[in-house]
């Protein structure tokens, strides 16, 4: 049996030994990779970084769109004195990923293991923040972060056009179509929303019903850009993703009207909402003495916000 004398002893556990698949910066510079390469929803909204900077809340100014005023001879010019107001984003939102992994398993495990644990580190706090990013549509239009029945909810009615969506409303056949959409985009013509930086996200049944249009079948739809995130192509200018992280707003069970679950689709602007991320995904791993293992964990601080509520829309698809 091999023994050391305590200190200076050669029975530690070193960086070239038990703990060698722990160091921190291996796992750290995994981690923000596959974060990164999972995020979608906040790569196309308002990210601000509040990286080093002290507070719980930001205050971000929203001015009120000014007029042009006929200027007259021998008159003043005529001043703009609109109260202006702001949005106070709460940084609240701290979330973990952790694991023991126990020298045994340190020791004998493959490389695979850290990189699967990587991998899923940083899937998992990435689609968190997606998840609270699509919970902002419950406060579009006069949505107050409750319902997704809002002013700025519509569904896609087979018969008739958007229609206002309500409970047991939605019906298999109110799929994704042209004219619907064509409608959608009028409506944030009409709120004067910019036309770039314009974006949709679909659930996966959305973008089968959309590849079945023949007219989006062309060079058009997919300009060869460079890939994104769940992008699937470009329709009148809005980029088009699909992801399987939109949630559900009415489950079939509580449907009337359908045999299928009900997802949003959100239609909106990169000012629609902001991200305010405080801190950045990091690792760090501390030896566990008393488990023998070392226990890893990776978290991140931010907060979202709906910034300009009339922006975005809330479309119900049947999944």
């Amino acid at each position: 049996m091999a023994l050391a004398t305590f200190p200076g002893g050669s029975g530690s556990i070193t960086s070239t030994a038990q703990a060698a698949p722990f160091i921190p910066e291996l796992w750290s510079d995994e981690i923000v990779a596959s974060y990164k390469k999972n995020l979608m929803f906040a790569n196309l909204v308002n990210k601000m970084s509040m990286v080093g900077k002290k507070g719980d809340t930001l205050h971000i100014p929203k001015p009120t769109r000014g007029l042009a005023n006929i200027k007259a001879a021998n008159t003043a010019v005529t001043i703009q004195a609109d109260t202006e107001t702001e949005v106070q984003v709460v940084v609240d939102k701290h979330y973990e990923y952790s694991r023991m992994i126990e020298d045994i398993a340190g020791v004998q495990a493959l490389d695979s293991m850290r990189r699967f644990y990587t991998e899923d580190a940083g899937y998992a706090l990435a689609k968190q923040i997606d998840d609270d990013i699509f919970s902002l549509g419950m406060s579009l239009g006069d949505g107050v972060g409750t319902s997704w029945a809002h002013s700025n909810s519509y569904y896609l009615d087979a018969s008739t056009g958007i229609t206002p969506y309500a409970a047991d409303t939605v019906t298999p056949t109110d799929i994704f179509s042209d004219a619907g959409f064509r409608e959608l985009i009028k409506l944030m013509d009409d709120q004067d929303v910019p036309m770039d930086g314009r974006f949709m996200i679909v659930p996966p049944a959305a973008r089968r019903d959309i590849l079945g249009i023949a007219r989006y079948n062309s060079s058009d739809f997919v300009d060869g850009r460079a890939t994104q995130t769940g992008l699937i192509g470009n329709l009148y200018g809005i980029d088009i993703f699909v992801s399987s992280n939109c949630p559900v707003i009415e489950t079939a069970a509580d449907n009337a009207a359908s045999t299928v679950d009900t997802k949003a689709a959100i239609l909106g602007h990169k000012d629609t909402f902001v991200l305010a991320e405080q801190m950045g995904v990091r690792s760090q791993t501390q030896y566990k003495q008393e488990y023998l293992a070392d226990l890893f964990t990776a978290d991140t601080l931010y907060g979202v916000k709906t910034l300009r509520s009339e922006t975005g829309f809330v479309i119900a698809l049947p999944n």
